[in-house]
């Protein structure tokens, strides 16, 4: 058997499995494992920056801090009276119709 004739039939038999593959789902796949790593790089990013702020001696307590306030802020501006938990509550429910049916 020639080189020709092997490369043609190794050709033939990879196109053949080639076919059979479902493009659409294995794109799928790829965008997932994607988003997976992007993540993860994301993750790596943000622990190192938050790792080294943490070695800053003020910073860390400052930004308990500020997220304290803000968590002040918002429960004052959407739970504070009986109205704003109402609205808060419909928007609650709008959203999980919105986006879970």
């Amino acid at each position: 058997m020639t080189f020709s004739k092997r490369y043609d039939e190794a050709v033939g038999k990879i196109n053949a499995s080639l076919d059979k593959v479902d493009w659409e789902k294995a794109g799928r796949i790829g965008a997932i494992t994607g988003i997976l790593l992007v993540l993860s790089l994301a993750l790596v990013l943000v622990n190192s920056v938050l790792a080294t702020i943490h070695l800053i001696p003020v910073i860390p307590g400052l930004l308990e801090l500020l997220g304290l306030v803000v968590a002040v802020q918002w429960s004052y501006r959407n739970l504070y009276t009986k109205d704003k938990r109402h609205a808060f509550v419909e928007r609650l429910r709008n959203l999980r119709k919105e986006y879970l049916g």
